[in-house]
């Protein structure tokens, strides 16, 4: 099956990354699919995606992710149904829950519950978008209207509907999953899914999770690719990603990454991964991290290598590849790699 491409900007370091809008306009004449944002505790995801959109004509314009602790689902229903009505339907809506250390200590929101917390919130926008009566929601997690004997209710809120029309009642919403029981969440409620260190290589992984998924239902992963002869070097930002993720993201008990690479077969790999960052050895944690999870996960190599390779992901249930071009030759090659 013929994957599609989509260029993923990410969420902002110090400063504004250069020459976005010049990216994505070579990237729409390539043909690549989308172009994605997304945010953690700096610059948000939606900003950004109005700006490409003023300078752009067909390209889709995708969070990947917004963080569902950052706005009411209402509030998030509002900058879709703003920025799809902007760019002439081409919004794609992707969130997800985040992880605890962003959620209680940035957004100062309990983490408990996130899949039901997913799931109100992904009922509430479908309400706004479809607008087809007030929108209501029993809670627990976001009440709607806010109950007159809640803690510090004045008992004046009425359910409402949105005073602008959707452009798209059916905007696409995608989410961000790693465990299980969120996957199939995605293929139950959503349009697609985002998947992270997904491989093709170990489909079984996933399989039960995403078997009741619609027809049409899109799968983008996130894929670093590196066109180089040196494949150690090559590897080793594939390693040192890979390395925070499962070693030093949650904690030793609740790290939802490691708990990922070991259901993928690598766990006796994870825990000497986490073992060690945790030790502070970051550098012995990135060497930990085995050459056959990198090639799993990522497309690495001279161009022949990643073209065999390419073989896996495009007979796989991926539907798309979401990448990260350093320069504006990479976003060339990539589309020369994955589009041609």
């Amino acid at each position: 099956m013929a994957l599609k491409l989509g260029l993923m900007a990410g969420y902002w370091g110090t400063k504004p990354p250069k020459d976005l809008v010049g990216a994505a306009k070579r990237a729409e004449a390539l043909g690549y699919w989308g172009f994605f944002t997304a945010e953690a505790y700096g610059s948000d995801a939606f900003t950004p995606l109005a700006w490409i959109g003023a300078h752009t004509n067909s390209i889709k314009l995708g969070t990947a992710i917004i963080q569902i602790s950052a706005r009411t689902p209402t509030s998030a229903a509002m900058h879709a149904l703003t920025l799809d009505h902007l760019s002439k339907g081409r919004l794609i809506l992707g969130l997800g829950v985040s992880g605890p250390q962003v959620v209680e200590g940035w957004y100062g929101r309990p983490f408990s519950k996130p899949l039901a917390r997913t799931r109100e919130y992904i009922s509430i926008i479908r309400q706004v978008m479809a607008r087809e009566g007030p929108v209501m929601n029993s809670g627990p997690h976001y009440p709607i209207p806010y109950p007159a004997d809640a803690p510090g209710s004045w008992g004046l809120g009425k359910a409402l509907k949105p005073i602008t029309h959707p452009l798209r009642s059916n905007v696409p919403i995608f989410l961000g999953a790693e465990g299980p029981k969120n996957v199939a969440l995605a293929a139950e409620v959503c349009d697609g899914w985002y998947p992270l260190f997904y491989s093709p290589f170990r489909e079984e992984v996933y399989r039960d999770s995403i078997a009741g998924r619609p027809e049409g239902f899109e799968i983008l992963c996130p894929v670093h690719i590196h066109v180089t002869d040196d494949l150690e070097a090559g590897r080793l930002e594939v390693k040192q990603n890979i390395a925070l993720y499962v070693g030093g993201m949650g904690s030793r008990d609740r790290n939802f990454h490691n708990k990922l690479i070991s259901r993928m077969g690598f766990g006796d790999a994870a825990k000497r991964i986490q073992d060690l960052y945790l030790d502070r050895q970051k550098t012995a944690a990135v060497a930990a991290v085995p050459d056959d999870l990198v090639d799993e996960v990522s497309l690495v190599g001279p161009k022949e290598m990643i073209r065999q390779r390419l073989a896996a992901w495009e007979d796989s249930a991926v539907t798309g590849l979401l990448v990260w071009p350093k320069t504006t030759d990479d976003i060339a090659t990539f589309a020369e790699l994955v589009l041609n």
